[in-house]
């Protein structure tokens, strides 16, 4: 798929009907079919390595597990974190882990300190995590993310396909519930993030992220008592930095 086809995404009537198109299929095949054929040897799995992101790295290893999967490494994670990376990939025998870090002179410019979280938080995740994501998924055609639609109201019209200039996003797992990943654990005895027992239920970096409480939803604990969102990484194409 070149960038003539990918432009079929961005208009809306043909994006729908895809849609459509591709929502009947089940996840693991609507997966195949955009890691094997869609996007054949042009297309990369991006994960945190968070609260739910086994079923989708599980999904991904029994399809390709030479797919390249880009980890985004803040260098504010919790270490429990890079733990549960590390055993996912040894446990699932994925092969092309691209661990990605932020620029050193950027952080020693914006950031010497390492406490720009608390002043500036956009611009933290903008060193952080935008700018070292497009550089990570330059040359690719399109990424997989693992977002729900469940998980906040800012996501709950999420689609299938979302077109960023000339890349597709592409989000399986959008229409899943709560209930269907937990299944999934259970079904293939997945390990759970550490953290998850504690109510951490969408994870990021260790200042910005708290524990979630009864009735919130799961990315509630997510820059907590701030207007912000989203760290800006599926925002990054429209102008706007993180």
């Amino acid at each position: 798929m070149g960038a003539h086809d990918i432009a079929l995404f961005e208009d809306a009537a043909t994006a729908a009907r895809l849609a459509v198109k591709f929502g009947a299929l089940d996840t693991q095949r609507f997966l195949r079919l955009a890691i094997e054929d869609l996007f054949a040897g042009k297309i990369a799995l991006v994960s945190s390595f968070g609260a739910d992101s086994a079923v989708l790295l599980h999904m991904v290893a029994e399809i390709d597990r030479n797919l390249p999967v880009i980890f985004i490494d803040t260098l504010q994670l919790f270490p429990e974190t890079i733990a549960y990376r590390d055993r996912l990939v040894d446990l699932l025998g994925l092969t092309d882990l691209r661990t990605i870090q932020p620029d050193p002179q950027a952080l020693a410019k914006h950031d010497p300190e390492n406490f720009l979280w608390a002043s500036d938080p956009d611009l933290c995740c903008e060193l952080r995590k935008v700018d070292p994501l497009v550089a990570a998924v330059d040359g690719f055609e399109a990424w997989i993310t693992g977002r729900k639609r469940f998980q906040s109201d800012t996501r709950r019209t999420l689609p299938l396909f979302e077109t960023e200039g000339e890349r597709v996003k592409v989000n399986p797992l959008a229409g899943w519930s709560t209930a269907e990943l937990a299944a999934y654990f259970e079904k293939y005895e997945l390990p759970q993030h550490e953290l998850v027992a504690k109510n951490y239920l969408s994870i990021g970096c260790m200042a910005c992220t708290s524990p979630v409480k009864p009735g919130e939803d799961p990315r509630a604990g997510r820059w907590r008592g701030r207007s912000k969102t989203e760290c800006g990484i599926h925002l990054f194409t429209s102008g706007s930095g993180i």
